[in-house]
């Protein structure tokens, strides 16, 4: 039998939809699992071996310039991929219009959320079989309830990763290294720099290097400022998906705003803290992956510097790194 999950974005909601590889080999074990997903984000797939195949999609890239024509033949090159199969199910696991698109070019029948389940219902018109799902449930909980309707079993447990990430980062510094994940693309997502430069410094206190990752211009120079006042912060040259998660998985300790990476350390099993000032702890934290992983915060509650720090220890004594 063989499975195409339809899921081609973004960073941290892939962290969550992986959880169903782990619930499809323990309820339909033999099952070939095939994934849509956008080419820049093959990397991080590709950190679970049980994926047969992994289909790139260059939307994004094909949308900014449509008349290129490299890009129609890359898109007939996807089509042909993409048709080359017959699958049992076809998981639209996207909630978007654009992914029911892609999953209705695929061969088998499609399974997707319902219409008070799909956050653009409009969807829901491009699918076969439609499954309710409450939408107030953690992301990982709603991508692992709609696999296990379409494949007909019951989730059980919590939610399991099988992430490898198997190359040593150029990015690790020589000793015991903490990674704090400062940046995001919303600005109401930052917490303030001042409890930076103080959680910077407490872990410096502990003996522990600080990692500052960064991903455009202003986040690099963002970076650089927190460093300049620590000795012991280091500011990396820009790191591939696959150098971040290898520099996440090796760390003694990962705290961060409600980013990708953030939910990619909670997943690989670091001690990871997830600090939320405007989007909702319950339906996006990192606590899902296990009690190494601790949110702090919430939406239109920002936490303050003792609770992340109470967080950090917390995280640290349930899975220590030795």
């Amino acid at each position: 039998m063989s499975l195409l999950v339809v899921r081609p974005s973004s960073l941290g909601d892939l962290v969550y939809a992986l959880a169903i590889v782990s619930d499809v080999e323990r309820h339909r074990p033999g099952m070939a699992i095939d994934w849509v997903v956008e080419a820049g984000f093959m990397p991080l797939l590709s950190l679970d071996a049980r994926i047969r195949r992994l289909l790139p999609l260059a939307l994004r890239r094909w949308r900014k310039a449509p008349w290129q024509a490299g890009h129609w033949h890359d898109a007939r090159a996807f089509l042909r991929a993409l048709r080359a199969e017959r699958y049992d199910v076809v998981l639209d696991a996207q909630e978007q219009v654009k992914g029911a698109l892609v999953a209705s070019l695929a061969r088998g029948p499609r399974h997707g959320f319902d219409w008070r389940s799909a956050r653009e219902p409009m969807a829901t018109l491009f699918d076969g079989t439609h499954h309710a799902v409450p939408r107030d449930l953690h992301f990982a909980q709603r991508m692992r309830l709609l696999a296990a309707a379409a494949l007909g079993y019951e989730i059980d447990g919590p939610p399991r990763w099988r992430l490898r990430a198997s190359a040593t980062s150029a990015a690790r510094p020589a000793g015991r290294y903490a990674v704090a994940l400062t940046a995001t693309s919303r600005a109401e997502k930052h917490w303030p720099r001042a409890h930076w430069e103080a959680l910077i410094g407490q872990l410096g206190r502990a003996g522990l290097a600080v990692v500052l990752p960064w991903g455009s211009a202003g986040e690099r120079s963002f970076c650089e400022q927190l460093a300049a006042r620590a000795p012991h912060a280091v500011v990396p040259p820009w790191l591939s998906l696959s150098d971040a998660a290898a520099l996440l998985r090796d760390a003694e300790a990962c705290v961060g705003v409600d980013t990708g990476f953030t939910h990619l350390a909670a997943a690989l099993g670091t001690p990871t803290i997830a600090i939320f000032t405007a989007t909702d702890a319950a339906r996006h934290g990192v606590a899902v992956a296990g009690s190494h992983a601790q949110d702090v915060g919430d939406a239109g509650a920002p936490p303050d510097l003792d609770a992340v720090s109470s967080a950090i220890a917390q995280a640290w004594h349930a899975q220590p790194r030795c």
